[in-house]
């Protein structure tokens, strides 16, 4: 077994073949500071090279110039969106399945918009073609496929919320985080979802199951998601963390109380 490679700490510190694999989509990043360093225009050309639709290129580099602002996220969603919109018009499908399964994580976080914004599925499906990029081994694209469906989350909230209770209950961490995480009703980077901020219980359905869970990735996202309710629902907040303590007072739900309280006046 090859012994996991350890990443840089400062972009200008990534070993030049490192990068130059990264940028070819022969590997994963490791870290934040590789994920940020990948060159996602040369990754697009070498990818659509490789797999001869060298025509989809100018359209999509014209759409991420034109962008007003240039982050890591912004040209993610707009190259996924462009390979959506590319393969469709030309029934690519099987195109985009090998973007899906592409060692590169950010090429599967393009794969990620590709389902996320496909206005031809409705929520469930978006949510059951999801699946294997919320349960994905990368940091990123975990991160990227939960804001490529939340847009959907909150214009479908009632039907969202009820399968993504079902999620809470998966063997799979990653996946239970992604049930509380993409249904924050502040989220980060993200567009907030108003129905939450004003009535928080809604979300209850997904935080009940893991109040307690053993899972550290988990609890961090059930105390942010508590959190950010706090911000307009004080009282809501207090009362389900005063409950939650009286019913089950382990170590893990504990943790979740302190992270979801951390900003309420005493």
């Amino acid at each position: 077994m090859t012994e996991k490679r350890k990443g840089a700490r400062s972009i200008k510190d990534i070993p030049n073949e490192i990068l130059e694999k990264l940028n070819r989509g022969e590997i994963e990043s490791v870290n934040l500071t590789e994920w940020l360093a990948v060159d996602q225009r040369r990754l697009l050309e070498n990818l659509l090279q490789q797999n001869h639709r060298t025509e989809y290129l100018k359209p999509i580099v014209e759409n991420v110039d034109q962008l007003k602002k240039q982050t890591v996220n912004t040209i993610n969603e707009t190259i996924g969106i462009g390979l959506l919109s590319l393969a469709s018009k030309n029934s690519d499908d099987e195109f985009l399945l090998k973007l899906s399964a592409h060692p590169a994580d950010l090429v599967r976080c393009w794969a990620s918009y590709t389902i996320g914004r496909n206005n031809n599925l409705k929520i469930k499906e978006k949510l059951d073609r999801i699946k294997p990029f919320a349960s994905d081994s990368h940091f990123g694209v975990r991160e990227i496929c939960w804001m490529a469906v939340r847009p959907d989350i909150s214009k479908n909230l009632d039907e969202s919320l009820s399968v993504l209770s079902d999620w809470t209950l998966h063997d799979n961490e990653n996946m239970r985080r992604f049930a509380s995480e993409s249904t924050r009703p502040r989220g980060v980077w993200c567009e907030h979802i108003d129905a939450l901020k004003q009535n928080p219980g809604l979300g209850l359905k997904i935080l009940e199951p893991l109040r307690s869970d053993s899972s550290r990735y988990v609890q961090d996202s059930v105390g942010n998601w508590l959190n950010d309710a706090s911000k307009s629902q004080p009282e809501f907040v207090i009362e389900t963390c005063e409950e939650w303590l009286r019913e089950s007072p382990g170590k893990e739900t504990q943790y979740i109380v302190k992270k979801a309280m951390r900003t309420l006046k005493k």
